[in-house]
């Protein structure tokens, strides 16, 4: 049991490292990882299905939708500028800055 565990995580390591380039190009990485570790389709098929509902309204994918609502604009207010300051000086500490 514990060896099935840790091969799901070492193959899902390595799978992080060497596609973490093209995740962006890949739509169906992550719904074909939750069906190989949780065998649960239909949360796949929700995961990709909004996603793609996401990426058809706006013209961008979800990450980049994400990266834009954490700019801070004019019109904000004051609540709202501190969180985006926040969420952003804890990517930093988190090194997650890139993503």
């Amino acid at each position: 049991m514990i060896l099935i565990n840790f091969k799901k995580i070492f193959i899902g390591i390595i799978a992080l490292i060497f596609l973490s380039g093209c995740a962006q190009n890949a739509a169906l990485l992550g719904p074909a990882y939750t069906i190989a570790t949780t065998g649960n389709v239909y949360h796949a098929g929700i995961t990709y299905g909004s996603s793609e509902l996401v990426t058809k309204a706006t013209g961008k994918s979800v990450t980049q939708n994400l990266k834009e609502a954490l700019v801070i604009k004019k019109k904000d207010t004051d609540f709202q500028k501190l969180v985006k300051k926040n969420i952003k000086e804890t990517r930093k500490k988190l090194n997650l800055s890139n993503q």
